[in-house]
């Protein structure tokens, strides 16, 4: 490789890192990706032959992704999700505290169900609505959209269909989702289990110990402006606005366009079962050698068609609502890294890392989980959990330290890329969502919480899994 294609691939992937993060004016994350892409096979440094073999390694994780956030899209638009908002502060019975715990476990059990970007689309809106539904101050509604970004991203790291960087390594490194379960699903659920317990503690102080109380009656208006019953005056002005607040009736009932849905328990159960059918039967392909694509595929249809059944509603809105961009995304930072492989960053990682990761399992571990925790602050965790693969499957390593030292990779770049705002993407679209309600947050304020709260989850984690393997093997 000459000197102009090393110096103008060093440029191209800086610039397209540097773009990822700041992302001016909401740039669309696909755009330097696809971008860079496109100029480093325009240089040469990758080739129509590294094409193929990027597309057959990308296409499947991204349609599996795609596939459960059409899944989210469809849950959302039949009213699950607006049900369970409202549900969450009822089953709170006026307890701040409570209802911390409860936002956390929904925020897990999201991200476990589809995956950490996802997730975020889903969770912080419902819990942004919770915060204005219930009036809360800001520093009242920091815990809750805080501890709930962190939760639904660091969750991606116990299954590995839950994370589109998960899904891609999987694939390189040769390992099924039921042995990556099975390694990695008891060190990472302490460790999340850990972080909520130091977030709680950390926001003890700013968490309300009393909340509304939200009850539904047995008959309802069906007409009018109604907000939930026990809240001031001015909860109303987020729902009508302030010229129409004061005439506002005060009933144990939200506004038509929030109330919860009057769903059936039968069509409840039924969505739900396909959403769990699905993620069954995505283990069961892994095992049985079947792609996973065709399995979330066939579960995103089953749901289309019951909500076609039920409210006679075409999948057009889906074209309009899925994020076809994260195909563009994911093939075109993996086309970059590929060409910093082919650049010989990996060799060099190899070179340098080799002695360290023969000492043994401790210290493969540990030198991956902290070398990806660094990248993926300062780079974004996509392009360095690649990175970190492509490297590792040079090393001469005995199969169970190789799959060691990639759960530790992974748990970098899952958990450990929490410290930066920019780590993940997941982060970028809480932060983007929060400016759209204008909520501010500022990165400051965020870097206090996990300056701390991140290194220490990460520290259980690696130390964890090192523990659990031992134990398994």
């Amino acid at each position: 490789m000459d000197s102009l294609q090393l110096t103008g691939g060093i440029v191209i992937f800086a610039a397209t890192a540097i773009l990822l993060m700041w992302r001016p004016r909401q740039l669309n994350e696909a755009i330097p990706a696809g971008v860079g892409g496109l100029l480093f096979l325009a240089l040469g440094i990758v080739d129509m032959n590294d094409l193929r073999s990027v597309f057959n390694v990308v296409s499947g994780a991204s349609v599996t992704i795609l596939s459960t956030i059409v899944m989210s899209i469809v849950l959302d638009s039949i009213g699950v999700f607006r049900w369970t908002a409202f549900n969450i502060v009822r089953i709170s019975k006026g307890s701040g505290v409570r209802l911390f715990w409860y936002l956390n476990l929904l925020c897990l059990i999201m991200t476990m169900f589809f995956n950490n970007d996802g997730s975020i689309l889903i969770t912080t809106p419902i819990i942004i609505r919770i915060v204005r539904l219930l009036n809360l101050k800001p520093h009242q509604s920091i815990p809750y959209l805080l501890s709930g970004a962190l939760v639904a991203t660091a969750s991606s790291a116990p299954i590995g269909v839950s994370n589109l960087a998960n899904l891609i390594a999987l694939k390189i490194v040769g390992l099924d989702l039921l042995t990556y379960a099975k390694f990695m699903f008891v060190p990472s659920m302490a460790a999340i289990s850990a972080m909520v317990l130091l977030l709680f503690w950390h926001f003890k102080r700013a968490i309300p110990r009393r909340i509304a109380v939200l009850t539904v009656p047995a008959a309802a208006p069906t007409s009018g402006n109604y907000v939930p019953h026990g809240l001031p005056i001015n909860a109303a002005k987020h729902w009508f606005g302030r010229k129409d607040a004061s005439r506002a009736s005060f009933h144990p009932l939200m506004p038509a366009e929030e109330q919860p849905p009057l769903l059936e328990w039968n069509r409840f159960a039924i969505a739900i079962g396909i959403v769990v059918l699905t993620r069954i039967g995505l283990f069961a392909a892994s095992d049985l050698g079947i792609p996973l694509e065709s399995v979330g595929l066939a579960g995103a249809a089953a749901l289309i068609a019951a909500r076609w059944i039920w409210l006679r509603q075409s999948p057009k809105d889906l074209f309009r609502k899925t994020p076809w961009s994260i195909l563009i995304f994911a093939f075109g930072i993996y086309v970059v890294v590929y060409g910093l492989h082919n650049m010989g960053l990996t060799s060099l990682l190899v070179r340098g890392l080799e002695p360290f990761v023969q000492s043994g399992l401790v210290h493969a571990i540990g030198l991956f989980g902290l070398m990806l925790t660094l990248m993926s602050n300062l780079l974004n965790n996509l392009p360095s959990v690649m990175i970190g693969t492509l490297a590792l499957t040079t090393f001469s390593l005995d199969n169970h330290t190789m799959q060691a030292a990639y759960l530790a990779n992974i748990l970098g770049s899952d958990i450990g890329s929490l410290i930066a705002p920019f780590g993940t993407l997941a982060s970028l679209l809480w932060f983007h969502q929060l400016r759209r309600s204008r909520i501010p947050i500022a990165w400051g304020a965020y870097f206090r919480v996990t300056i701390w709260v991140v290194p220490i989850t990460l520290a259980i984690s690696l130390i964890g899994l090192y523990l659990w393997t031992i134990w398994l093997v």
